[in-house]
């Protein structure tokens, strides 16, 4: 069994990495509030401001875990697996809207879920194995058997996952980052992913 190495909720424009606060400002609407993340995290990368708002929270959660030890994640062994409940129906509203004035393309390509892991991948240089599920709510067990199974295969010696859900103003972001057991204190199981995710709350 893996571990958990870090984790990070993206909530009520509020960020936290592994429980610890790096950024709150619930007085803004969520467009400026991911803005101010960008700015914030000092990120040089101008194709963030043409994402769609799923790409965008993926990105963001995803710098926050992947920054760190980066040479790691340069090659084929980390792989990606991701869940939400609304697929893409933000931006599919957005681009529906769009066509009654006019149609947009650079729109239209984010009217696909794992979108969202492809900005991840190609950020990142990451060529592993990747995924993206469609649940009614989040699923524990979902998203630890098939990071889990990709780690015991051999085909990951890491794995990014969790859930990146967003409609309107509502976005609700739980990312971690998982590896072999290496003595972390966070054992990566459908339990402990689960009380991970709830603890946002607490």
């Amino acid at each position: 069994m893996g571990s958990i190495i870090s984790y990070c909720h993206i909530k009520e424009n509020k960020i936290l990495k592994d429980g610890a606060m790096i950024l709150e400002h619930p007085e803004i609407p969520l467009d400026d509030f991911m803005l101010k993340a960008f700015s914030t995290l000092i990120i040089t990368y101008p194709k963030f401001y043409k994402m769609d708002r799923l790409s965008k929270l993926g990105f963001l959660a995803s710098e926050i875990l992947l920054q760190e030890g980066s040479a790691k994640n340069n090659d084929d062994s980390v792989a990606v697996v991701l869940s939400n409940s609304n697929s893409s129906l933000d931006t599919d509203i957005r681009c529906w809207e769009g066509t009654k004035k006019q149609a947009s393309p650079s729109l239209f390509v984010y009217t696909l879920p794992n979108i969202v892991i492809g900005e991840i991948c190609i950020r990142h240089r990451l060529k592993g194995e990747n995924i993206f599920f469609i649940s009614p709510e989040f699923d524990s067990n979902l998203i630890f058997n098939y990071a889990e199974l990709l780690i015991n295969s051999g085909k990951a010696d890491r794995c990014l996952a969790g859930w990146i859900n967003v409609l309107g103003e509502q976005a609700d972001v739980f990312l971690y980052l998982a590896e072999r057991a290496t003595g972390q204190q966070l054992d990566h199981n459908p339990k402990k992913i689960l009380e991970l995710y709830h603890s946002w709350n607490n």
